[in-house]
């Protein structure tokens, strides 16, 4: 009965009905929406890279060695040496390795220097692979593939010529350009800073160094790319590498191994666990963004507030009909609560069935622009939690309506009517 009351009400009333839906339904879809960004946005962060158990460096902070490693950021504090890495990726406990090589630069994007196992090992997002978009891995020590957004950006096509510069800067007076690279690859998105570097051979990177030391170029020696070819290309050293281990039981064992090892200072870290330690440093901003949401939605459900209030004094006569047919006054107090808490939970519905069209039809292009990989489920116990907030604030904000219509049917009698 009191159902089919409120329902008959609120659809006499269905202009006013719907636009105050409305306005609930956009602020809903608003909180959830960057409640459930927010959560699946934290997630990709983490899974910038993934099925790395540990990163080694120089001796230096977790967060510089994450910077520079797998977001290109800032610089190594020293690099390390070729007979380290081997030493360390020849542990029985290892099953793969990934070096770097940093230090490069091609029209502001970094040139990062490593092997074969790059393409075959390294994982981002839900443990998804790299793939090419044309071509394939390096092979020649001259070889160079593109992330997807330096090949965008540049115009970059497959077999094109490029030369690298030495030093990271966007306009960089001392380049290598006696020996240009071939691209002979270019890579799909990934919302990584993948997308956003240039990979060669170690070789390739020792190469255009052989008439260097000391990061400046040898007066007088000029080594062309042809005499570079016979050279001997093994690396002298490198800034990072990763590594990916047969079990992880060994992970923490294997990084005091690193930590501890006397050859040079080194440090091991857990990707996971940096990237966590970084979104918290910049986590503010998801906190404004909720923030604002939550006044959106507050603003809306006062709107409805008001609406029902300021509809109390056209309703009079609804309620002297009611009252003149048994209706107790709680019976109109809670036809009030019951009009609101129905309006809330068209509203949800249709904020939820929005999210998830929404959802559904952004995630392959967030996926390859942002790294964001959004689920549709967008059900969890924050979101449950946010929910059972809203019908709370709903039947909170429409005390004042009912408590009006209240009193109005206390003081209805028949003889007014």
């Amino acid at each position: 009965m009191l159902l089919k009351v409120a329902l008959k009400s609120l659809l006499n009333r269905r202009i006013t009905f719907c636009l105050t839906v409305l306005s609930i339904a956009i602020s809903i879809f608003v909180l959830l929406g960057v409640e459930h960004v927010r959560q699946e946005a934290r997630e990709s962060f983490g899974r910038t890279v993934s099925g790395v158990d540990l990163i080694v460096g120089a001796r230096t902070s977790q967060l510089n060695l994450l910077l520079y490693s797998v977001f290109r950021i800032g610089n190594a504090t020293n690099n390390i040496s070729w007979q380290s890495y081997q030493t360390l990726s020849a542990n029985k406990a290892v099953a793969w390795s990934i070096p770097i090589s940093l230090g490069d630069s091609h029209r502001g994007y970094r040139v990062m220097g490593t092997s074969e196992h790059y393409f075959e090992y390294f994982r981002f997002g839900p443990q998804k692979p790299l793939e090419f978009r044309a071509g394939q891995p390096f092979s020649e020590v001259f070889d160079v593939v593109l992330g997807a957004e330096v090949a965008r950006s540049l115009n970059y096509q497959m077999g094109q010529q490029l030369v690298l510069s030495h030093g990271l800067g966007k306009t960089s007076f001392t380049k290598h350009d006696d020996k240009p690279f071939r691209v002979v690859g270019i890579l799909k998105p990934t919302g990584t800073p993948v997308d956003q570097t240039l990979h060669v051979s170690l070789a390739g990177i020792e190469a255009i160094h052989v008439d260097w030391q000391n990061g400046v170029q040898r007066p007088g020696l000029k080594v062309s790319a042809e005499q570079a070819l016979e050279r001997d290309l093994t690396p002298k050293n490198i800034t990072a590498f990763m590594l990916g281990l047969n079990s992880k039981m060994a992970i923490f064992k294997l990084q005091r191994q690193i930590n501890d090892f006397r050859k040079e200072p080194l440090i091991a870290i857990l990707p996971g666990v940096a990237l966590a330690e970084l979104w918290q440093m910049m986590g503010s901003m998801e906190k404004i963004l909720l923030l604002i949401s939550v006044l959106v939605l507050l603003a809306s459900l006062i709107g409805m507030a008001t609406m029902l209030l300021a509809s109390m004094r056209e309703r009079y006569h609804e309620i002297a009909v009611l009252r003149a047919v048994g209706a107790s006054p709680w019976f109109i107090f809670l036809l009030i609560e019951l009009e609101a808490m129905l309006i809330t939970l068209t509203g949800l519905a249709l904020a939820l069935l929005g999210l998830w069209l929404a959802i559904s039809q952004a995630q392959d292009y967030l996926s390859d622009q942002y790294g964001l990989f959004i689920s549709t489920d967008f059900y969890s116990s924050d979101v449950g939690v946010l929910l059972l907030l809203i019908f709370a604030a709903t039947l909170v904000m429409a005390l004042l309506p009912a408590l009006n219509a209240y009193r109005r049917s206390v003081q209805v009698s028949v003889n007014n009517f």
